[in-house]
Parts: C-alpha cells; sequence; structure tokens
C-alpha cells in the first residue's frame, strides 16, 4: 500500500499539483458568475465535474511538457531533478499518463454540455501546444497565458453553453497575469535558454526590460479585472478582493530585481497563489451574498 501511495506521488509530483492553484480559482469564478447570471442554484455536479476538467486538462498539459521537454530538462541543471531526467518515471509511463488524462478531460467535458465536449479537443491542443512555442517564439509566456485563461470561459461555458463578455475579461486577465509572472520565472534561464537557442521575453529583452514589460502586462491584468467590476454584478466584496489581489502582485515585483532572483520562487509560487486564492475567494463570495 505505501509503495503504491509512493507510485501516486511521484505523477502528483510531476505535474505539480499544488501548482492548479494558478488556474482553479478562476475556473471557479467563472463557474459561480455562470450561476448567478442563469439564476441557477449553486450545482454540486457541476462544480465537482469543473473541478476534475481543470485537474485532468492541467495535468495533460503539465506532463506533456516534462514529455516534450525531457532532453531539456536533462541538459539544464535546474531542472536535471525532475522525475523524468531522474529516470523515476518513464517516458512510456508518462505518456500513458497523458493519454488518460486527456480522455478522461474529454469525457468529463461530455459530462458538462455538448459544447464543451466539442471544445475540449481544441483545449487541449492549445494547453499541450504551448510547449513547442520556446522552439520558436519568446511570444510562449502569453501562450501559456492562454491555456490558463480556458479556466474561466470554460467553467462559465459548462454552464450556460454560450460565450459572454465577461467571462473573457476575466480571462484576457489570466492571460496577462500568468505571462507576466512566467517572464519573472523565465529570468533564472537566460543563460541556458541562450546556450539552447530557446525563446523567452529574457532572452529577448534582457532581464531589465523583461521585468519592465512583466510590470506591464501586469498592469493589464489588474485593468481587465477592473472592467470586470465596473461591468458586473459586483459590490464592495469584489472591490476588497481586487485591492488584495492589486497589492500582492505589486509586492511580487518589489521581491525581484534583474540583480537578485533569490525570491523568484516566493514571487512565482507563494504569491501568485496566495492572490489568486484569495481574490477568487471575496469575488465569489461577491456573487452569493
Amino acid at each position: 500500500m505505501q509503495k503504491q501511495f509512493e507510485n501516486i506521488g511521484r505523477y502528483f509530483s510531476l505535474v505539480k499539483l499544488h501548482h492548479t492553484l494558478f488556474s482553479l480559482p478562476f475556473a471557479m469564478i467563472g463557474l459561480f458568475l455562470a450561476f448567478k447570471e442563469t439564476g441557477m442554484i449553486i450545482s454540486i455536479r457541476e462544480l465537482l465535474l469543473v473541478i476534475l476538467c481543470v485537474l485532468f486538462a492541467r495535468n495533460t498539459a503539465m506532463a506533456f511538457n516534462r514529455y516534450a521537454d525531457l532532453e531539456i530538462d536533462l541538459r539544464n541543471p535546474r531542472t536535471s531533478g525532475r522525475e523524468m531526467p531522474r529516470k523515476i518515471i518513464s517516458k512510456t509511463a508518462a505518456l500513458a499518463f497523458i493519454i488518460i488524462n486527456a480522455l478522461l478531460f474529454m469525457a468529463t467535458a461530455g459530462l458538462l454540455n455538448i459544447l464543451c465536449f466539442f471544445l475540449s479537443p481544441v483545449a487541449l491542443l492549445v494547453v499541450m501546444g504551448y510547449s513547442f512555442t520556446k522552439r520558436f517564439t519568446a511570444l510562449s509566456h502569453l501562450f501559456l497565458g492562454l491555456g490558463l485563461a480556458l479556466a474561466p470561459i470554460g467553467a462559465y461555458i459548462a454552464v450556460t453553453a454560450h460565450f459572454a463578455l465577461l467571462p473573457l475579461l476575466f480571462s484576457f486577465s489570466v492571460v496577462f497575469w500568468v505571462a507576466g509572472f512566467d517572464i519573472i520565472y523565465a529570468m533564472q534561464d537566460v543563460a541556458f535558454d541562450q546556450s539552447e537557442r530557446l525563446k523567452s521575453i529574457p532572452v529577448l529583452l534582457g532581464k531589465k526590460n523583461a521585468l519592465l514589460l512583466s510590470i506591464l502586462f501586469h498592469i493589464l491584468s489588474v485593468g481587465f479585472l477592473f472592467i470586470a467590476g465596473l461591468i458586473g454584478p459586483f459590490g464592495k466584496l469584489y472591490w476588497a478582493g481586487m485591492l488584495v489581489y492589486t497589492a500582492l502582485i505589486i509586492y511580487q515585483h518589489i521581491l525581484v530585481s534583474p540583480k537578485d532572483l533569490s525570491r523568484v520562487n516566493l514571487a512565482f509560487f507563494t504569491l501568485n497563489g496566495i492572490a489568486s486564492v484569495i481574490y477568487a475567494c471575496f469575488v465569489i463570495a461577491d456573487l452569493c451574498l
């Protein structure tokens, strides 16, 4: 039994399960926004299915990224200790994990509604396609943001079966929020990426200018949330959440400088996870109350 748990834990580590906090809170915003706008009683069924969709999609995307980048990860000192480079998880096992999660994602999307089912392969192409973008464009950070931005609009469609402007504003915010913090994270690998001819904003612009662009992206992220607050059915709790979210984004940039990347993990993992969860809690509370 202990060995089985260890094996499961390896896959959780492979896909960094706790990083689901980056997309799940915004998926919940899209879901509860749909409940609010349709007047529908909160459905535990839809709630669980959306959570599973986020989980399966992210497992697919993250595992595929590790699968596609195996040779790169082997050569990068920062990533050479991951599960696949160390052969803790084989390529065959990783591929099976990818296929299983992709099929589970499509099946779960089908249980929500027919539109979600037909859009599920498109979503998989987006989240898996990101893995190849850094080979040909410095805009790979925006592609990563696009993958995570499918969460709020996807959750909204899960209930309503149609598109709308308001959840798209949350999706646009996620695009620039994720791209902004991914630029910061990529600053760790500038020398390696240059040696491997991989593309990134820090490689293209240098660390100082990349950090300035990251700030611009985060201003755009906050801006889209501000517009959403103006046109959406929100009250004081929404704006309180906005205040906390904005403060944590600003603090993230105080922690990191081109000459000091020692606190990148704190800025990347901890603060962004906290920001998304707290903001989502305020928004959902506002929608429910």
